[in-house]
């Protein structure tokens, strides 16, 4: 649920920072001077383009979790038993030694989009963010196909 209002949070940051970002932007405009209407245009372009980035990391965020939600209904998610922190997130050197077995799954099952997402979680597990993300947008590529047959 954190995670929720983490997202809350800063989709409202954006949000007001478009709208102060657009205020400057017209002044900038209106002003006809070349710099400040070059300005002005950046000023809009710029928050387009964040509000791209927020809603494309939203819609991966929706689909990884759909398919955590698959998973878990399927009772296929990984249960391993390893220690963790308070924060709740496994010891990163526990997270490394569960990493092969997951690898390894990916190796045999390379169609497998559940595969994928174990391995994403491991990734994870082992302080990995760039892969894991790589892991889990695989799980979702392939589950998608799976749809679509």
């Amino acid at each position: 649920m954190s995670a929720r209002i983490g997202v809350a949070v800063m989709a409202a940051a954006l949000a007001l920072y478009i709208v102060l970002v657009g205020q400057r932007a017209v002044i900038f405009l209106a002003s006809g001077d070349p710099v400040g209407v070059a300005m002005g245009i950046a000023l809009i372009v710029l928050p387009a383009i964040a509000v791209w980035a927020l809603g494309r990391e939203l819609w991966f965020g929706v689909r990884a979790q759909r398919l955590g939600r698959l998973l878990e209904d399927e009772d296929a998610l990984p249960e391993v038993d390893v220690a963790v922190r308070p924060s709740g997130r496994i010891v990163r050197s526990e997270g490394e030694v569960l990493f092969p077995r997951f690898r390894d799954d990916v190796t045999a099952h390379p169609d497998d989009w559940r595969a994928w997402y174990r391995l994403g979680l491991a990734y994870d597990a082992a302080g990995d963010r760039r892969r894991a993300r790589e892991a889990v947008r695989t799980a979702i590529r392939l589950e998608k196909d799976d749809d679509g047959s």
